[in-house]
C-alpha cells in the first residue's frame, strides 16, 4: 500500500511556487447522483501522518478525517455537478469542469495544481496530472477524502427522497442491489440516464 507523501508539494515550493492545491474527484463510475470535485490547500507543514487515498479508507476514518482536513486547510473547496449536467455534456467533461471549479472557487488562489490521473485543460495556473496521484501525493489524498465524504453523505440525503434504491448501502454506484431496484422500479430523476453500462444493463433485462 503507498502512502502519499509531501515530496511532489515540497519540490514545487523549493522552484518558488507559493501555493500548491491538490483536486480530486468521487462518482465518476456511479450510476446515479452528481459528480463531486474537492481542491484544497494544505499547509506545509502539519499533522497528517497515516492518511491515505480514501478508497483505501474505512468509512469511520474518511470522516474523521474529512474534520481533520477541513481544520488544518488554509483552504478548500467541494463542487457537485448534478447528473443532468453529466448527461449533458458527459462524464469526462463533467469531470474535468468538477475540478476547474473546485481549483478556481478556492479562497485562496493557488500558483499551482496537482490533479489525479484527468487533464484538465488550461487554467491560469500551472496544473500537473498525475498518474495514481491520489496514492502519492498528499494534497491529492486529502482532496480525495473531501469529495468522497461529502458525496457520500449527499447520497444519504438522496436515500431519503429516494429509499427505495439503497442509495444509503451502494451511494449510487452499480452494486448487485442497485441493479435489482433498477429493474424493480426503473430510472429514478437522479439517475445517469446517458451513462451506457447501466442503461444497456436494464435495457437487455427488460
Amino acid at each position: 500500500m503507498l502512502t502519499p507523501t509531501r515530496r511532489q508539494e515540497n519540490k514545487l515550493y523549493a522552484d518558488g511556487y507559493t501555493v500548491v492545491a491538490g483536486a480530486d474527484e468521487a462518482g465518476r463510475g456511479a450510476w446515479a447522483g452528481p459528480i463531486v470535485a474537492a481542491a484544497v490547500v494544505l499547509p506545509q507543514r502539519g499533522p497528517l501522518s497515516g492518511i491515505r487515498e480514501s478508497k483505501q479508507l474505512t468509512a469511520r476514518a474518511r470522516e474523521q478525517w474529512y474534520e481533520r482536513i477541513c481544520d488544518l486547510a488554509l483552504a478548500y473547496q467541494i463542487v457537485m455537478i448534478a447528473e443532468r449536467e453529466i448527461d449533458r455534456v458527459g462524464i469526462a467533461e463533467a469531470n474535468r469542469a468538477a475540478l476547474r471549479h473546485a481549483l478556481t472557487e478556492l479562497s485562496t488562489a493557488p500558483s499551482v495544481a496537482l490533479v489525479d490521473a484527468l487533464p484538465i485543460g488550461e487554467m491560469d495556473f500551472p496544473v500537473q496530472s498525475i498518474i495514481k496521484g491520489d496514492t502519492a501525493v498528499v494534497s491529492i489524498a486529502a482532496a480525495s477524502i473531501l469529495a468522497k465524504v461529502a458525496r457520500d453523505r449527499y447520497m444519504i440525503e438522496l436515500h431519503r427522497q429516494y429509499p427505495r434504491y439503497g442509495f444509503d448501502r451502494h451511494k449510487g454506484y452499480g452494486a448487485a442491489i442497485h441493479y435489482e431496484r433498477l429493474l424493480q422500479y426503473g430510472v429514478s430523476p437522479v439517475h445517469r440516464r446517458s451513462f451506457r453500462p447501466m442503461v444497456d444493463m436494464v435495457g437487455r433485462s427488460r
